[in-house]
């Protein structure tokens, strides 16, 4: 398999307190791959060591076999990685069609020029209107983005992260606070929009990590005790120890 992101001995100390412990990770192109583990466990900062939020205190990450050492987040992004946040973050008082243009602007070639009318470019809003179909929210396009409700502020999130065109996607927590129905509405969503890309997720939901990924990481206190497949994952002792048990019995 073709890696898309390629981890190795990856490491990240804030002080004397080491965060990440020496991760080494492979994940191929079109894979949905999900990182579960406890509280504190290191997901988000890897997360934010992988878009350049975090430099490494060493180790190293490969972006479909380009290094990412001392690239900027927006570099990144243009490389074709895009991520979502754990807090919602979206413009909340432009409407929800603005929010999607201004995440393809780039991606069609407006770079920082002041005399191009946006609201003029036909491209621009046929390639906002088709995203917002995509995630269901087309009737919704002229609304403030703040009054949404908030399964619907997360798909309009997702929305801006493929926005760009990126074939790597992460999301961090996109179920989190999500009622079941919500819940399936988003993992619905998901499903769709990332098909053919590269999913990278960090999720608490069981049931949708256990719907959604091809293969699962288990980060605990900054390392991954397993890789594999979900049903390998579910039957490995040392995760349901360290994690699993607890968290299935926490979703019931």
């Amino acid at each position: 398999m073709t890696a898309a992101l390629e981890i190795q001995g990856l490491r990240k100390s804030f002080g004397q307190t080491e965060i990440i412990r020496g991760i080494d990770l492979s994940i191929g192109r079109g894979e949905r791959h999900a990182i579960i583990g406890p509280n504190g466990a290191g997901k988000s900062t890897l997360f934010n060591l992988i878009t350049a939020r975090f430099p490494p205190s060493s180790g190293s990450i490969s972006l479909h076999g380009r290094n990412l050492q001392g690239l900027a987040p927006y570099q990144i992004n243009r490389l074709g990685l895009s991520r979502s946040f754990q807090i919602t973050n979206i413009f909340p008082k432009m409407s929800v069609f603005e929010n999607v243009r201004c995440a393809l602007l780039w991606a069609q070639g407006y770079r920082y020029s002041f005399w191009n009318m946006v609201s003029r470019s036909r491209a621009l809003t046929e390639g906002a209107e088709a995203i917002l179909d995509q995630i269901n929210l087309l009737q919704r396009r002229d609304l403030p983005a703040g009054v949404l409700s908030y399964a619907e502020q997360r798909a309009l999130e997702i929305g801006i992260t493929i926005a760009g065109g990126a074939d790597v996607i992460m999301l961090d927590e996109p179920t989190a606070g999500m009622s079941h129905s919500e819940t399936d509405y988003i993992v619905g969503l998901i499903r769709t929009v990332t098909e053919g890309k590269t999913l990278v997720m960090v999720e608490h939901d069981m049931g949708v990590v256990f719907g959604l990924a091809d293969r699962i990481s288990v980060l605990v206190y900054g390392e991954i005790i397993a890789t594999g497949k979900p049903a390998d994952v579910r039957a490995n002792a040392r995760v349901q120890e360290a994690y699993l048990g607890a968290a299935l019995e926490a979703d019931h």
